[in-house]
């Protein structure tokens, strides 16, 4: 059985089973999302834009086809080799852990799709604040998309059982200790594996004191890939532009 490591995310983004399971994502959702915010930021083509923590690039893909100068980087060496393939002129692949600066300024710099909160250490969340602020340029904005903890906790779906190519991820989510947990087990290949997710539950007052401690200005707070306004109790989403 394979064991989750203290930096879950580095093996578990790192193996197919994580784009197995979460191969059904609403690419449609996304790119509406990435239309709906470049034209709030009022980006121009040509703009250059840090998608951090990208994954697969699904989100730098699409800005790409927008006209926009795209950056893509993950800590993931696996996800960074796959999205390598859709590179050009105008778009990059780089492995970059986002606690860290990264080496260019930007007129945005994206944090997507909950890719926020993974790490023990409240100072590796603080500096990736200060890391994406040190990366926008005079005129750039930040955004990080993350779940709106509180609807997430009071909707939590405790079991669940995923049939995704023929396996059956057996899904267990619970809160503790200030982090949301989702306990990932299944069987392939005559092999059982066990995974775990584990993000903190970062509400938006966790984060105006990260902002405040990072010297970072909230501009605006969403609620939805809408953009419609933020309700702490039936928002999906918890939206942040900043600079």
């Amino acid at each position: 059985m394979l064991k989750d490591s203290t930096m879950w995310y580095a093996s578990w983004f790192d193996t197919p089973y994580y784009h197995i399971l979460y191969k059904d994502r609403d690419d449609t959702e996304a790119q509406n999302f990435m239309d709906n915010l470049t034209h709030y930021l009022s980006l121009e083509a040509d703009e250059k834009i840090l998608d951090l923590a990208c994954g697969k690039g699904r989100h730098s893909i699409y800005l790409n086809k927008l006209g926009y100068n795209v950056t893509g980087a993950d800590l993931s060496k696996n996800s960074i080799t796959y999205a390598s393939q859709f590179e050009n002129e105008a778009l990059k692949f780089r492995v970059h852990d986002m606690r860290k600066p990264y080496s260019e300024k930007f007129s945005a710099v994206f944090n997507l799709f909950t890719s926020f909160g993974y790490f023990d250490k409240e100072e590796d969340n603080l500096n990736t604040i200060k890391a994406i602020k040190s990366n926008l340029n005079n005129k750039g904005f930040g955004v990080i998309d993350f779940m709106n903890v509180d609807y997430i906790i009071d909707n939590l779906i405790e079991d669940e059982i995923k049939e995704v190519d023929g396996i059956s991820f057996k899904i267990r989510r619970y809160h503790e200790n200030g982090y949301i947990i989702k306990e990932i087990r299944f069987r392939d290949n005559d092999e059982d594996f066990f995974f775990t997710e584990r993000v903190k539950s970062i509400s938006l007052a966790d984060f105006e004191n990260y902002f405040k401690e990072a010297n970072v200005d909230l501009l605006d707070i969403f609620g939805n890939y809408q953009l419609q306004k933020f309700n702490k109790n039936n928002s999906p989403r918890l939206i942040l532009i900043f600079k």
